[in-house]
């Protein structure tokens, strides 16, 4: 039995690992400040001997005794939570990496940041690989969150270099799936309850813009395998899936999939939106023996079946 710290475990993809970590038998620390988290999330396992909860701000550093492994997902990740608060974005990034990083020096425990393809900005490339280094505004509306992961990345290669923690780095593309939250700005959860709401939905720019979306149990499977590389593979990897789709052809294919009667309504294109993104997921495959299995459509399905319970409610 491992001993696992998961900061941000009461967020969309930290309670859906927490939840994975205790069914294969581990103790799992929680922490989470619920500054975008939801006790919601994690209110199954409250009373579980395995699981215990830290209501704390990864800004403040913070100590556990004993850990084998941490999980540090905490940071707000969609646009709409990031740029609410840009300073405590960047804080959590920066001053959150460093107290996880301490006390992974402290345990000698493996410790994993969930990373993002934001780090690769309006990419020149295409699709993204890891040797690529970027194309981010550093000043701009979205720059707390690039730039505070991509330094985050700094931290902890440092810390693996100079104190020689054993580091892992996962990149992740476009994640969705239950728990999401329903005002979280993120292109599905926005689609998925705008068309079942029979509402107008809305596309910025001309809609032609791509993401590939993974559904969230293929990430937790990709973290996990992750975790369990040897101390070498420190650099980082890409998690996400390659099937490339528009944002018009995500929008029909989600009125399709509701049965919605919604209208499409087009705005202005938001500042510094990346126009592309497909992740190049060969290292994954090579390292990890890792690849999506959820289609896209089983994948909407379970998550328009989510949201629909969850405005019944």
């Amino acid at each position: 039995m491992k001993r696992i710290l998961v900061t941000g475990g009461g967020g969309f993809v930290g309670s859906h690992l927490c939840e994975r970590l205790l069914r294969e038998g581990n103790q799992v620390v929680c922490l989470d400040d619920f500054y975008t988290g939801s006790k919601q999330n994690i209110s199954s396992f409250i009373g579980n001997s395995d699981f215990k909860l830290v209501e704390c701000d990864v800004r403040v550093p913070f100590n556990e005794e004993t850990v084998d492994e941490i999980y540090h997902l905490a940071c707000p990740a969609s646009p709409i939570h990031y740029q609410e608060n840009a300073v405590k974005t960047l804080e959590t990034s920066v001053l959150g990496s460093i107290n996880v990083l301490k006390l992974a020096h402290k345990c000698n425990a493996k410790v994993l940041l969930t990373s993002t393809s934001e780090v690769y900005g309006n990419s020149m490339v295409h699709p993204q690989d890891e040797s690529y280094w970027g194309n981010v505004n550093p000043i701009g509306i979205r720059s707390c969150y690039d730039e505070g992961k991509r330094c985050s990345e700094t931290l902890f290669s440092d810390y693996h270099r100079q104190y020689g923690v054993r580091t892992k780095i996962v990149r992740i593309f476009n994640t969705y799936g239950p728990r999401m939250q329903c005002d979280d700005g993120r292109v599905i959860s926005n689609f998925i309850i705008q068309a079942l709401q029979n509402r107008s939905i809305t596309l910025y720019g001309n809609g032609k813009q791509t993401r590939s979306f993974q559904y969230v149990d293929d990430l937790i499977e990709g973290l996990i395998r992750m975790m369990q590389t040897d101390d070498s593979v420190s650099f980082p990897v890409n998690i996400g899936n390659t099937h490339e789709v528009t944002m018009v052809d995500l929008a029909e294919k989600i009125k399709l999939l509701t049965g919605s009667h919604s209208a499409m309504t087009f705005c202005d294109a938001l500042e510094d939106d990346p126009i592309r993104r497909k992740p190049d997921i060969s290292l994954a495959r090579k390292i990890l023996n890792w690849q999506p299995t959820v289609q896209l459509d089983e994948g909407l399905k379970r998550t328009i079946d989510y949201f629909r319970e969850q405005l019944n409610k």
